[in-house]
């Protein structure tokens, strides 16, 4: 019985290959638009950018343009100023990373809470969200200037200065400057997602473990910690490959100066590009970089697939 409907199936299905062909198609033609875009706007630049990394390819100098191998890398290696650019890279991300998320998950357990005027709230505490980088990074760099700034005096005026003078360029210190200013940028991301993250936690559970005997902290540690963790994870993850690439703050704030000492990764491909207008070397910059945030980002989510397969 099946051989005879397998026979009748076959017989009914005698359209021309074309037509068979077209209608196994018709699904990838609907999404070829889609592809199309994804294809000219992101792989052709990358695989054009990686392309760079094995040429010479200098704006200036007519005669580049040819293919050197690993030269740039080799190049690379014996940098000093890519080797510090690195470390200030590792700086740079960890303080803005973790000072953003302690803010963050503050300011989204007080929004967490309702009382009156949250609305208003919410509102001021995301618009730093809304300020472009570069109008970010200007004013700060005011707020940092004594001649027209108030932090400087801020700070001579508890002590912690000898006299009014701007951090940024102070060698010891001027990386500081714009990890606060991103500090203060990058608040509000994770203020949005950890407060949604934390109004879609069962409040029957809160009100469970306080029958119990459980106090605020013993909440926080078993209850909120553990639904929060898939969002924390994701969060951290995605801010910190953003941050290691986010130059516009340190471009506009310090240009990398004084002496090298705020420039980091990001702003040295943009250095070694659009000033020295060495694109080749800049190329091998970057893709070093991409490299790195690979394995990053691979070890994060390695991690957090551990830890759900162990709960």
């Amino acid at each position: 019985m099946t051989l005879t409907a397998d026979t009748l199936e076959r017989r009914q299905d005698r359209r021309p290959w074309l037509k068979r062909v077209a209608d196994a198609c018709e699904p990838y033609l609907y999404s070829a638009p889609s592809l199309v875009l994804i294809i000219a706007v992101m792989l052709v630049p990358l695989v054009i950018g990686v392309s760079y990394a094995f040429r010479d390819i200098q704006l200036l100098n007519p005669f580049s343009g040819g293919f050197i191998g690993l030269e740039h890398f080799r190049a690379l290696s014996r940098d000093a100023a890519f080797y510090g650019a690195l470390k200030n890279t590792l700086l740079w991300t960890g303080a803005s990373v973790l000072l953003q998320f302690i803010f963050g998950l503050i300011l989204a357990l007080l929004l967490d809470k309702p009382f009156w005027g949250r609305g208003v709230v919410q509102a001021l505490v995301f618009l730093p969200w809304a300020v472009p980088s570069f109008l970010a990074g200007l004013n700060w760099a005011w707020l940092f200037n004594p001649v027209i700034g108030p932090i400087p005096h801020w700070l001579f005026a508890l002590g912690l200065m000898s006299e009014p003078a701007n951090i940024l360029s102070d060698p010891q210190h001027a990386m500081w400057g714009p990890i606060i200013a991103n500090v203060w940028w990058g608040i509000p991301f994770f203020a949005i997602t950890l407060l949604a993250a934390l109004q879609a936690i069962p409040r029957d559970l809160y009100e469970a473990a306080s029958i119990d005997g459980a106090g605020w902290f013993q909440r926080f540690r078993s209850i909120t910690l553990p639904f929060l963790a898939p969002t924390i994870a994701i969060t951290v993850l995605l801010r910190t490959v953003w941050v290691s690439n986010f130059a516009d703050l340190i471009v506009v704030m310090t240009g990398g100066g004084p002496a090298d000492r705020t420039q980091i990764v990001a702003s040295y491909i943009f250095t070694q590009a659009f000033k020295r207008l060495d694109f080749g070397y800049a190329s091998a910059i970057a893709l070093v970089l991409l490299v790195l945030l690979l394995a990053y980002s691979m070890l994060i989510i390695l991690l957090r697939q551990t830890l759900l397969n162990k709960d």
